[in-house]
């Protein structure tokens, strides 16, 4: 409000200013003589004023229009002038307005579209940083994938894209299936950009994939410095490549490097059975039995393992079933309550010939967790003390179609693999693989109730039984007995 008022305030005093001095001049009666080729004209004080005005105005027109034709020509030189300028900035606008519209055409999926605005907007600003990028991205959205290669290799010409080129050019190689250009590449990238998070996971899944362990220890060593792994996890990972270092190692025959590998792979992570077992394993074959005991008891009181178990036996592989017993209780004594402590002991004392002290052992587990392996160490106590045929072989039946118990499952894609490996067979996942039951343990045999009478038998008559008796029930009722 007070801005308007002052502007016309101001417009108000200059039509005053210039009023009262049309007005002197008029009254001073002073004139101004122009002789121009020979002819005199006589002017006013204002007309003279007026002409001044007049004649400034052309000037000023005449050199504009002089200006402009000197930057006319200087535009068909080929220099750069205000004309040149404005035809650039015009090219340009188009041009960013091509690149926006291509940038749209790639996110909503439209790659011809796409492709049409990358060509209109490389002929328009000549930005190959720019254009070529979008060009690469718009040929892989049409599916075109040697367009997109060509652009890329062009990224590669500057230093300024070249690390998007190496990206590009990877992904489209892990998408062809080609790991080992892909592996390349991405350490290409890596060193350009080791702080990059996808280029250090692929990397690092490429190394895992190939079995470089070292060179994967190193980028998750790089990982864990900036920031982007918690130290529990990269103990854990590193544990993990060490552990598989270590039998890279053993398998070049260099015992003494595999052997440091595993002991150092189980400092890393003492849960890790695998590594507790080689460090274990490590440790017997240099003599130290006590400290190869002492890992596989650390490691049990973690996550009590058969192989735990048959890697403690290797300690002393001679001895009695009855000093080995005395010498298991130790370990048996760090998780009593556990399972595969109580199947353990069983099996133990089968060996030492103990049944009913086997029995105990088993406890409830027939009933309340029946698994394959503990129907089979109830088929193998029957057999030790003294039950029929029918009987042993009842408990044997009932195995096959039992649950198999814990195994190595992914947690990833809940495949079940044999042994422990670092990389998922189905899936690929990294360290997916834990000890525990499948969700779904049961594996039925085909046909079995009609296979159980060929696999059990028929029992022996007893009085009172009829000739018809189904020879399942009979086993099952012995079974019971």
């Amino acid at each position: 409000m007070i801005r308007s008022f002052v502007k016309v305030a101001l417009f108000l005093v200059v039509v005053a200013a210039v009023a009262l001095g049309a007005a002197h001049l008029s009254d001073s009666g002073e004139g101004v003589r122009v002789i121009l080729m020979g002819t005199e004209y006589s002017l006013g004080p204002l007309q003279a004023a007026i002409g001044l005005v007049v004649g400034l105005a052309v000037l000023w027109l005449v050199l504009k229009v002089v200006g402009l034709l000197i930057a006319f020509l200087r535009f068909l030189n080929g220099d750069e002038t205000a004309i040149s300028r404005y035809f650039d900035r015009n090219r340009e606008r188009k041009g960013y307005r091509a690149l926006a519209e291509g940038m749209l055409a790639v996110a909503s999926g439209e790659g011809r579209l796409a492709l049409a605005k990358a060509t209109k907007a490389q002929r328009l600003l000549q930005r190959p940083e720019l254009t070529n990028l979008l060009a690469a991205q718009a040929a892989e959205v049409a599916g075109d994938r040697v367009k997109a290669t060509r652009a890329y290799k062009k990224l590669l010409e500057d230093e300024r894209t070249r690390f998007v080129g190496i990206r590009g050019l990877m992904r489209q190689k892990l998408a062809e299936g080609d790991t080992g250009t892909a592996l390349k590449l991405a350490q290409k990238a890596y060193a350009l950009k080791p702080a990059h998070e996808e280029v250090q996971d692929t990397l690092l899944k490429l190394q895992a994939e190939k079995g470089d362990w070292k060179g994967a220890r190193e980028v998750l060593s790089a990982k864990r410095a900036q920031g982007q792994l918690p130290k529990d996890v990269h103990r854990r990972r590193d544990a993990v490549m060490a552990l598989q270092e270590a039998k890279g190692v053993l398998e070049d025959g260099a015992t003494v490097e595999a052997r440091e590998a595993a002991i150092a792979a189980n400092k890393e992570s003492p849960d890790l059975i695998p590594a507790a077992v080689m460090a274990a394993r490590a440790y017997i074959e240099s003599g130290s039995p006590k400290n190869a005991a002492r890992v596989l008891q650390k490691a049990w009181e973690a996550q009590p393992h058969p192989d735990l178990a048959a890697a403690y036996a290797e300690i002393a592989p001679d001895e009695t079933p009855a000093d080995r017993l005395r010498r298991f209780e130790k370990l048996l004594s760090l998780r009593p309550d556990h399972e595969e402590t109580r199947l353990l002991r069983a099996e133990l004392l089968i060996a030492a010939e103990d049944f009913p002290a086997a029995r105990r052992a088993l406890g409830d587990l027939v009933t309340t967790h029946p698994t394959a392996r503990v129907l089979t160490i109830m088929a193998a106590i029957e057999r030790g003390e003294g039950a029929e045929d029918a009987v042993v072989r009842g408990w044997l039946t009932r195995a096959l179609t039992a649950p198999r118990g814990p195994q190595w499952c992914c947690d990833k894609c809940q495949n079940i693999q044999a042994e422990w490996t670092p990389i998922c067979d189905n899936c690929g996942g990294f360290d997916t693989l834990s000890w525990r039951e499948p969700a779904q343990a049961e594996m039925p045999l085909p046909h079995g109730a009609e296979m159980l009478p060929v696999i059990v038998g028929k029992p022996q008559a007893r009085p009172g039984d009829s000739p018809e008796a189904d020879p399942a029930q009979a086993s099952g009722a012995k079974d019971e007995n």
